[in-house]
C-alpha cells in the first residue's frame, strides 16, 4: 500500500466514523508525533470506560547500515493504519490500558555501495563493481502486527476543546523479510552463480540483523480536539 492509498484509505474510514460519531456527539480527533511517525487519530466513545481510535502514522527514515563488511543505503517508509481500544479503570482517570491492531506497511528499499577500492565483499569474496553490476535489497515486515501499551488522555473527557495524551507500547511486526540480489552480473555464468550463492549468505546475515526489530516501540505525544 503506497502512502497516497494509505491516505486515501484512511480518509474514507475517517470521514464514515465521523459521521457516525457526530450523531452521538462522541468523536475526537487527534494530532501525533512519536516513534511511529506524524500521525492522525480520531476517537470515538463506546461506553464512558472505553474508547476507540482509528489512525494512520508515516515515518520517512533514510539511513546507511554496514552488515558484514557491505555498507547499505536504506530508504525507509514507515507507514502503518491503526485500530486500538482504550479502556480506563477508572471513571474520569486519562490513565488508559490501550491493545489492538497495526497495519504494517514499513519497508526499506536497499542499495549497496562499493568501498573505497571499487569492491564487494561478498561472504568473504572480493568482488569488483564491474563483475556486480548493482546489488539491491528490499527489507519488510508482517503486516498485522498486535499492539499492547497503556497511555494517558481522553480526547473525549471534555465538553468541547483541547487536550493533550501519550502512548507507550509496543506492536510485534515478527521476523524481518529480506530479498537481496545482483543486477546485471556481467561476468561469465560460472562466477554469476557463485555470486548468487554468496549474496544469499550476505541475504541471510542481513535478515537476521534486521530481525532484531520485532518488537517495535511506540511512544508518541498527541493533541486532541472534541467536537
Amino acid at each position: 500500500m503506497s502512502h497516497q492509498r494509505l491516505s486515501v484509505t484512511l480518509a474514507g474510514l475517517l470521514a464514515g466514523l465521523l459521521a457516525a460519531g457526530s450523531a452521538q456527539a462522541q468523536v475526537g480527533a487527534s494530532l501525533d508525533l512519536g516513534s511511529t511517525g506524524v500521525g492522525a487519530h480520531l476517537a470515538f466513545g463506546f461506553s464512558p470506560s472505553l474508547n476507540g481510535r482509528l489512525g494512520v502514522n508515516y515515518f520517512k527514515h533514510d539511513f546507511t547500515k554496514r552488515s558484514g563488511r557491505i555498507e547499505y543505503d536504506l530508504d525507509g517508509k514507515l507507514q502503518s493504519v491503526d485500530a486500538l481500544l482504550d479502556w480506563y479503570p477508572r471513571p474520569g482517570s486519562a490513565f488508559r490500558i490501550t491493545g489492538g491492531v497495526f497495519y504494517n506497511d514499513t519497508r526499506f528499499d536497499a542499495l549497496a555501495t562499493p568501498d573505497l577500492n571499487g569492491t564487494f565483499n561478498l561472504n568473504g569474496r572480493p568482488y569488483t563493481a564491474a563483475e556486480v553490476g548493482v546489488l539491491v535489497g528490499k527489507v519488510d515486515f508482517r503486516k498485522a502486527a498486535p499492539y499492547i501499551g497503556i497511555g494517558w488522555g481522553n480526547a473525549l473527557a471534555t465538553e468541547r476543546g483541547w487536550s493533550f495524551g501519550g502512548d507507550l507500547g509496543a506492536f510485534y511486526q515478527g521476523k524481518a523479510r529480506v530479498s537481496l540480489r545482483s543486477v546485471n552480473c556481467t561476468v561469465q555464468t560460472a562466477l554469476c552463480n557463485q555470486l548468487a550463492g554468496d549474496v544469499a549468505v550476505e541475504e541471510a546475515r542481513l535478515a537476521d540483523e534486521a530481525s532484531d526489530y520485532k518488537v517495535y516501540p511506540v511512544l508518541r505525544a498527541s493533541v486532541s480536539y472534541r467536537f
